[in-house]
């Protein structure tokens, strides 16, 4: 496909996940970076987005929002890349199943858990997470048997995806950094594409830091 792509983000941002997967795709895009509370809210990125928060990606005439389904828009879109399996395939089932467990109960329980607000023991079977240590252990058996990836041999968005969130719920405290997850985690930070990833967006957050006023 030869239709523009753009990359909304702010380097501070779960922009970063996608910023890995665009490195991963190794096909050329366009990054415009939104800051905090002033342009992600402005009128020109709320027809992108009403949300006003990041990322997002137009590839042509197509708008997506959000990390997990962005990820899995551009693998499809980008199939040569070979970062999906194809349809038919029976690792199709892993591949959405772990990328979405990874967008919908372990985002809730981190956030949860993060905040203060796990769902108590009695009211657990209203939240779809259940619990904090049911939802944690059924990721460890996911990254347990992936060998090396969870569809196998084959390097897919989802563990762009669910990489991510580990690294980042290890990384502030709110995973717990069990041997399984460093493990592979570690496998996926040693991706050149991973690194060169980081490094874009290191940058940029300096860059940031450097522009900003100097108090007093």
């Amino acid at each position: 496909m030869s239709e523009t792509l753009t990359f909304y983000t702010n380097p501070m941002s779960r922009g970063r996940i996608v910023r890995w997967m665009l490195e991963e795709l190794g096909q050329p895009y366009e990054t415009v970076l939104l800051g905090y509370g002033d342009t992600m809210k402005g009128k020109d990125y709320l027809a992108i987005n009403p949300m006003g928060k990041v990322p997002a990606i137009r590839h042509g005439e197509t708008v997506v929002t959000e990390a997990a389904a962005i990820c899995a828009y551009l693998a499809d879109a980008f199939q040569d890349a070979g970062l999906a399996p194809p349809p038919g395939n029976p690792l199709r089932g892993p591949y959405y199943r772990w990328m979405f467990f990874a967008a919908g109960p372990l985002e809730a329980v981190i956030t949860g858990k993060a905040l203060g607000l796990l769902a108590p023991p009695d009211k657990a079977m209203m939240a779809g997470y259940g619990s904090l240590d049911t939802t944690i252990d059924a990721l460890e058996s996911a990254v347990r048997s992936a060998s090396p990836f969870l569809c196998g041999e084959q390097f897919t968005a989802a563990d762009v995806y669910v990489g991510a969130s580990i690294g980042w719920g290890m990384e502030f405290g709110i995973v717990e950094a069990r041997p399984a997850f460093a493990d592979y985690v570690g496998r996926l930070k040693d991706r050149p594409a991973y690194k060169r990833a980081m490094d874009i967006d290191d940058k940029l957050i300096a860059e940031q830091k450097a522009q900003q006023p100097t108090p007093g």
